[in-house]
Order: C-alpha cells, then sequence, then structure tokens
C-alpha cells in the first residue's frame, strides 16, 4: 500500500508546469495543519443543510438529491465564472467521482481507485493515496476501473476499491487506518461505487452480474472494518438455508438450478440514499446473471430481488418492503441508477417520496414508508413495454421484446446502457423539478445458439450479432441515437424541457439555488443553464468529455464550482495537454472572476524512457460493443491469440493488445474479415463474422491494451 505519495511527474521538470492551474502554490502539507480531518458526523450529516458551503457526501446529503442551498452565484453572474485553478490527474479512462468538500479540503477518488485530497483555496495536493489494485483486475470490471467517490466519517476517508476492498484513511495524512476485504477473490467481484455511512456503519455493495456472482450490500463498523450485517439480493443454493426469510419466498420465483450455481446477478453497485425520520436506506439492485432469462430461469418468474428499489432498516439490514421495476429482467435494465428522496407538494397534500429513473425508461415516485407506487411515467422512448399497471405496479410488456420467449431476434430500446445509467441527477427544490440525464438507445437483442458458460469474462446469453440483419434494414434505429438533460416534474409526471446534447452521451448534473443546474458533456464543455427555462447561460472549455457531476462549496466567502473531467477518449478536434493522462482527465474549480487558464499544449514525452512499452490508442467505444467484443474474442480468437487478450503457453498467435492495426480501422478489418494476412497465418472470418462482430472485437481489444498500458505505468510507479 503506499500513501502520502510524492506528487509523480514521470516526465522532464519542463513538464511540471502541467500540474496545475495558475493559482496553485506548489503540493505541499504545511497548510494541513489549520484545516480539518474529515471530522463528519451524524450531526452534520443529518444538518447538511445547515452548512451549505460544504458538501459532506457524494450526494450532499442523505436524502441524495445533489441540490445546494448557495445562491452567490445565480442566474444573474453566472457569466462571471472563471477557472480559479485545476490540477492534473494522473490517471486515464473513466473520472466519476464528485469531490468532497470538508473543513477546507476537498477528497476525491480517480480511475484505479486512488484518492486525493486538495486545499480548497490554494489547489495544493495535500496528499495521495494509491490502494495498488492488480491491473489485470480490469478484465472484471465490466464498464471501466471507474470510482464514483469517497465517504467522511469521524476523521477518515473511506473508499470501496475495485478488487473489493472497502478501505478507511486518516483524514489528515492519508495513511492506511483499516482495509476490509468484502468481496471473495476467487470470483469476478470489484467495487465501483460510494460507500454510505449511516449511524456509524459504512455501507457498500458491489458490482459484477455480467460474470457470475451473487449480490449483496454490508454494513461494517466504521471504526473497526467488522461486520455489522448482510443482506442478499438474489436467493443462494436451495438445500442450505436462506440467509434471510424473504428469500424463500423470493426463490419461488426462481426457476432451475443454473441460476444459484453462477450467482444469479442482483449486484448493489450504485444507487443507495438514507432517510433519517423512517430510519430506512433504500438500495438499487442489478440485472440479472445471465441477462437471458431462458438460461437463468427457465420457465420465466419475476425473479426478486433483481431489478429492485428494497428498503433496509440500517441496524440490522432487515428488510421492509420492495418494487421490482422489471419483474424477471431480461435485457439488463438495472434499477441500481441514483435514488433521491424529497418532498413533493401533491395537491392533497405533501409526501415523502422515494424517486429512481432507472435504465429501463421509467420514472418511479414511491411512498418512502411502505413502497407504493404514486407514479410510474415513461420519460424517454422506450420499446420494451407500453405503460406500467398502476393497479399491479407491473409493467405490460410488448410480447416481441422477450427474444429470450419467442426465439426471434428483436430491437428493443433501450439498449443495455439503458435510457439513464449511473450519472447522478440532481433536484431543485425550489422548482420541483428532476434533472435527467438522459440516453436513448436502441439494440437488437438475440439468444444464442448454444450459451457456453465463460470463467474468464462475461455471461451475458445474448448474441449481439444475431439481429444485425434487423439493425441493417432501412429505417432501423440502432445504437446511440440522442442524449439530452430532461427537466421533470415528478409531481404531474411529465417532462417540462429538454436540452439536446450536441454530442452523445451522459454527464452528472448539480442544481443550486441560485436557479442553475451545472453540467459537462461529451464536446469537451462545462455549461450552466436556467433552471427553471433550459436557457443555456454560460459555458467554459474542459478539454475532456464529462461524465461526472460537480459540487459547489464556500472558501474565502466566494461560492466555488468542482467538477472532474475525462472518459473515453478525447473531444473532437481536442488535442492532449496533460502529461500524465491521455485524455486531458484533470479536477477543475471556477469561481467569480477566476483566471487561470488551462494549457493549450504539452511537451512530448517518448513513451520508452517512462519505461511504458505500450501505446494503445484510447478506447472511445461504448460498454455494450465492449461486451460484444468479448464475447467474439473469447468464441473466434482466444485459442489463437490467449484468453482476455493475453498471450499463454499454448498460444500460438501474436499478442494483439500490440498490434500496429490497433489505430487503423480499415487496416484491422481487411485483416481479420479479408484475410489480408492469410500467408502469415492468420485466416479469413468474413464468412463468419460480420464487420459489426469485428468492430466490436477491435474495441475490446483496445480496451485490452489499455488495461496493459496502465499495468506498465503503476509499475513504473513503484520502482520510482
Amino acid at each position: 500500500m503506499k500513501a502520502n505519495l510524492a506528487s509523480i511527474c514521470v516526465a522532464a521538470a519542463a513538464l511540471m508546469s502541467a500540474c496545475s492551474g495558475e493559482a496553485p502554490a506548489p503540493e505541499s502539507a504545511a497548510s494541513t495543519n489549520a484545516q480539518g480531518a474529515a471530522a463528519v458526523n451524524a450531526e452534520r450529516l443529518l444538518n447538511a443543510d445547515k452548512e451549505p458551503g460544504s458538501w459532506l457526501t457524494a450526494g450532499r446529503t442523505y436524502e441524495e438529491q445533489r441540490y445546494s442551498p448557495l445562491d452567490q452565484i445565480n442566474d444573474t453572474n453566472v457569466k462571471e465564472l472563471g477557472l480559479s485553478w485545476y490540477a492534473d490527474i494522473d490517471t486515464e479512462r473513466g473520472q466519476e467521482a464528485t469531490p468532497v468538500i470538508v473543513d477546507g479540503v476537498m477528497y476525491l477518488t480517480t480511475a484505479w481507485s486512488m484518492v486525493k485530497a486538495y486545499d480548497i483555496k490554494t489547489g495544493a495536493k495535500l496528499w495521495e493515496y494509491d490502494p495498488d489494485v492488480r491491473k489485470n483486475k480490469a478484465a472484471d470490471a465490466c464498464c471501466d476501473v471507474v470510482n464514483r467517490g469517497v465517504a467522511a466519517w469521524n476523521g477518515k476517508i473511506y473508499l470501496g476499491a475495485l478488487d473489493g476492498r472497502l478501505i478507511a484513511l486518516d483524514g489528515k495524512t492519508g495513511k492506511l487506518v483499516w482495509e476490509k476485504q468484502t468481496t471473495d477473490t476467487n470470483l469476478p467481484y470489484t467495487i465501483t461505487g460510494v460507500p454510505r455511512i449511516i449511524k456509524g456503519k459504512v455501507i457498500i455493495g458491489n458490482g459484477g452480474a455480467e460474470y457470475r456472482v451473487r449480490g449483496y450490500v454490508t454494513a461494517y463498523d466504521a471504526e473497526t472494518g467488522e461486520q455489522a450485517w448482510r443482506w442478499w439480493s438474489v436467493p443462494g443454493d436451495p438445500s442450505k438455508p436462506y440467509e434471510q426469510p424473504e428469500l424463500a419466498e423470493a426463490a419461488k420465483g426462481w426457476k432451475g438450478d443454473f441460476y444459484w450455481k453462477i450467482g444469479g446477478g442482483g449486484t448493489v453497485w450504485d444507487g443507495m440514499a438514507y432517510d433519517a425520520a423512517l430510519d430506512t436506506i433504500y438500495v438499487g439492485t442489478g440485472n440479472g446473471n445471465p441477462w437471458n432469462q431462458s438460461i437463468r430461469s427457465p420457465g420465466g418468474g419475476d425473479n426478486l430481488f433483481l431489478a429492485s428499489i428494497v428498503a433496509l432498516d440500517p441496524n440490522t439490514g432487515k428488510y421492509k418492503w420492495h418494487y421490482q421495476t422489471t419483474p424477471g429482467e431480461t435485457w439488463d435494465y438495472t434499477a441500481t441508477q441514483p435514488i433521491m428522496l424529497a418532498d413533493l407538494n401533491y395537491p392533497e397534500g405533501k409526501r415523502r417520496v422515494v424517486m429512481q429513473a432507472p435504465k429501463n425508461g421509467f420514472f418511479y415516485v414511491l411512498d418512502a414508508k411502505d413502497g407504493k407506487l404514486i407514479s410510474a411515467e415513461k420519460f424517454a422512448p422506450l420499446t420494451w413495454a407500453t405503460h406500467v399497471d398502476m393497479t399491479t405496479g407491473r409493467p405490460v410488456e410488448i410480447p416481441e421484446a422477450r427474444y429470450e420467449v419467442t426465439g426471434k431476434p428483436h430491437i428493443v430500446a433501450p439498449a443495455a446502457l439503458g435510457m439513464h445509467n449511473w450519472h447522478p441527477m440532481a433536484f431543485n427544490q425550489e422548482t420541483g423539478y428532476v434533472y435527467i440525464p438522459v440516453q436513448v438507445s436502441a439494440n437488437s437483442y438475440a439468444g444464442p445458439k448454444e450459451f457456453k458458460l465463460n470463467l474468464e469474462g462475461t455471461n451475458t446469453g445474448t448474441d449481439f450479432s444475431g439481429g444485425a440483419a434487423l439493425c441493417a434494414a432501412p429505417g432501423a434505429k440502432c445504437g446511440n441515437i440522442e442524449s439530452y438533460i430532461l427537466a421533470w416534474d415528478p409531481v404531474k409526471a411529465k417532462e417540462v424541457w429538454r436540452v439536446p446534447n450536441e454530442v452523445y452521451g451522459s454527464s452528472g448534473i448539480l442544481a443550486t439555488s441560485g436557479n442553475l443546474i451545472f453540467s459537462g458533456n461529451h464536446k469537451g464543455e462545462f455549461n450552466a443553464y436556467n433552471a427553471t427555462t433550459g436557457e443555456k447561460l454560460w459555458t467554459a472549455p474542459t478539454q475532456a468529455r464529462v461524465v461526472a457531476a460537480p459540487s459547489t462549496f464556500m472558501a474565502d466567502g466566494k461560492q466555488k464550482i468542482a467538477l472532474l473531467v475525462g472518459a473515453r477518449g478525447l473531444p473532437d478536434n481536442q488535442i492532449r495537454t496533460n502529461a500524465y493522462s491521455a485524455n486531458n482527465s484533470r479536477l477543475l474549480v471556477f469561481q467569480a472572476g477566476g483566471e487561470a487558464k488551462l494549457p493549450t499544449e504539452m511537451p512530448a514525452i517518448d513513451p520508452a524512457k517512462l519505461g511504458v512499452r505500450i501505446d494503445p490508442p484510447l478506447l472511445t467505444a461504448n460498454n455494450e460493443t465492449v461486451f460484444a467484443g468479448e464475447q467474439a474474442y473469447a468464441a473466434n480468437c482466444a485459442m489463437c491469440h490467449g484468453p482476455n487478450a493475453v498471450p499463454g503457453a499454448g498460444s500460438i498467435a501474436p499478442d494483439l493488445r500490440y498490434s500496429g492495426l490497433l489505430p487503423i480501422r480499415n487496416g484491422w478489418n481487411p485483416t481479420v474479415r479479408g484475410g489480408d494476412r492469410a500467408q502469415r497465418g492468420m485466416p479469413a472470418f468474413e464468412a463468419v463474422l460480420p464487420v459489426e462482430t469485428t468492430d466490436a472485437i477491435l474495441a475490446y481489444v483496445i480496451k485490452r491494451a489499455n488495461d496493459e498500458k496502465a499495468e506498465q505505468e503503476a509499475a513504473l510507479k513503484k520502482s520510482q
């Protein structure tokens, strides 16, 4: 383990100026003496609105509304915002964390589960911590080696690492206090979500439902790391006693015995919220394993508690109630998306509610006390169901969408990444609107000709190329269609306005009392919009794609906005300006009158001098494509080139991660499909692999090449 690392500048001293913006002083821990050390307790969390200048949790409060009462920056003066300071991030891939600000210090996580702490006034880095996650763990991460942030409590900072460890750090020094392995290391579990701390317990879930795991959420003592309780989301081996009484009832809706042998899925990998008045924690559960229900549970069934919002007692983990958004899900329609609590003013009176916009495209409002469905309306043009029956609370499905029942491929919207994924939405208490980052997509689903359990990768039970002819037909709409920010009235259950994105992709949202919402985009911008009308009021360049949500805080009497930027690839026509990150990952902080400037160029770096022997193109494909490529690679390429794109002792073909064709699609496809290198032993696959499949294999190999690059860079850091 490594804590208190000195700032690592891997190139020459001339590059040091790229590490920070105009305002930051040299990196030093000297200023920590005058600052707190994550001194968060129950009283502060319960009364977060009394200190609006802080941002105490990733969602700001237990209600997870991502709404700030600050209004110094508002719709009349937001144009005065400028960059105050910035800090270069030394990892690539997706940067998904929301900065947490406590007592003068900003804490955040980056890709590969690294933690950094900054002085909020100067931008000086106070400490950083690298949990030293094995880079080959990336093979178990369906959706990148990301992390969504930290939790602060009683002088400590907590993170869930990609390899399943829950880690507590000293908030002042970054030194390790304790760590706990929360998962079975023999199984492909991962953690990318934010820990929540309730009444002295750290609550964390995990991911991996595309692989072969069984979902659960666990509470640990925040001081010692000892397990307090665990709640399992799907039933296990029926020959053994069920861990919870509700699992016996849930098991009646599962068929066969395959599901429990490979886990069943249902991982709790993101959304949670806590209601202190009701003393209830709400968690969202994930998809089934495999996705295809006819393989997972032959004969159907609801398959509880997949794709559900579940209410638990935070003291004991005891089940209170649940609502299942997608019974018997078969499309990867998780309900792990952000969950928020609010008091809504209905004509008949105020109601305490739970709200969620999960992947499946319906916006749900539930009574927080008993889970009764209040409303469920489409917030995007989904095609797997017509509506939700308000009497039964169940979706009315379109029969053709159940490809696993009909045996026929079918185009379904949304595709597996959903109409809304993990990207945080926000609720403005003054407008009464929820702001949702919507991504409209569709794809063909088809069952495989034969299912074989893959012990080295994903097990979706779907054939991504099986419906290719449907998507190729004239007028068919498949893939990424459009994305936008949607203002949704949860009381009237209808759209108010939307702002289209010029470049497809979702980004997290912040709402403030200044009648503003803030959000980045994939064009490389950070924008402010009028929260009432959606009018764009301000924009600033980020030099990077943005997926994370911002936070806001006060320092030296000024309101500031903090945003972590960096995602797959670079915006169009954007050059690299960060010596440490090929996708220009950075922490940006804005304030009125800020005058710092981002760099416009970057000195050349010789990878050979850095000990990095691989230089692949950035991964730009979406998760669906990478999934499809992984499956197709395992079926067609692994025998010669090695499993997981890593040649082994029995491999007879080159390491594709180092292939010079990775940046050249019009060289890759003629080789793989057309037989351009047949004379060197590479046969043509044109007869069996359509171009969509070889494109997906290319995306998967690029991902694995970037994993190898990260491993080499990590080894270099260790040697310095």
